[in-house]
């Protein structure tokens, strides 16, 4: 019996290498790479075909030069409606970017953000946009502010979770849930009316949408892009 149980983990082993074991406990079931670690395959920029030079990889991280040529917010290939998304982000000292979702890609709207939501990447200690309390790092961008200032400084990595389910919105940073609202409701409208938003048509209109990792002139660093489809 001994031996017969040693063979059968040996087998087991070679069919699943621990390559492949350490790779399925760290995704969720259903969980898929939206970053493969080792170049932009999956992405473009917005209305181009392609990733311009300003993204670039290494070492498994994913990075905006913004002295180089070709700036413009990175974006999903494929549209994601419901889905639980993480990844973690890293923004240069002073920098401010956003993670921006429901984006509707047409010449008509020249920026992600005219049709996208964005929960804002932000330096908070060190970026002129630090002036609001829903202008900081994980905010609801110009609608709600995070219910705690949990953001690390410039230089250090941030983890993030953002789900967007049935039009609920909920967002953590650094394992602290810190956003959550429904779009459509009272408190949605309130908010929309007290912001930018304001007469904006096609803001948050798409339910589907791709998902943009922003060019706001700031260098900022991704890894661990990953998405479940909910």
């Amino acid at each position: 019996m001994k031996l017969f149980l040693l063979s059968l983990f040996v087998s087991v082993a070679f069919i699943y290498p621990a390559s492949a074991q350490n790779q399925s406990s760290q995704k969720q079931y259903g969980e898929q790479l939206l970053f493969n670690g080792k170049n932009t395959q999956g992405w473009h920029t917005y209305l181009k075909p392609d990733v311009t030079p300003a993204w670039t990889v290494a070492n498994g991280i994913l990075q905006l030069n913004p002295k180089a040529e070709g700036q413009g917010d990175l974006v999903t290939n494929e549209e994601y409606e419901n889905f639980e998304l993480t990844l973690e982000w890293n923004i240069a000292e002073g920098g401010n970017s956003g993670l921006i979702f429901g984006v509707h890609e047409d010449p008509a709207f020249h920026n992600t953000y005219d049709t996208g939501i964005e929960m804002q990447i932000l330096d908070n200690k060190n970026a002129e946009d630090n002036k609001k309390a829903n202008h900081l790092a994980g905010s609801l961008y110009d609608m709600k502010a995070p219910s705690q200032d949990v953001a690390k400084p410039a230089g250090q990595w941030n983890l993030v979770k953002l789900r967007k389910q049935n039009g609920h919105l909920t967002f953590w940073l650094n394992g602290v849930k810190i956003v959550e609202t429904q779009m459509g409701s009272e408190e949605w409208k309130t908010m929309l009316e007290n912001s930018k938003f304001k007469t904006w048509k096609n803001f948050a209109a798409f339910p589907k949408g791709h998902i943009a990792l922003q060019d706001h002139g700031y260098g900022v660093s991704f890894r661990n892009i990953k998405i479940l489809q909910l």
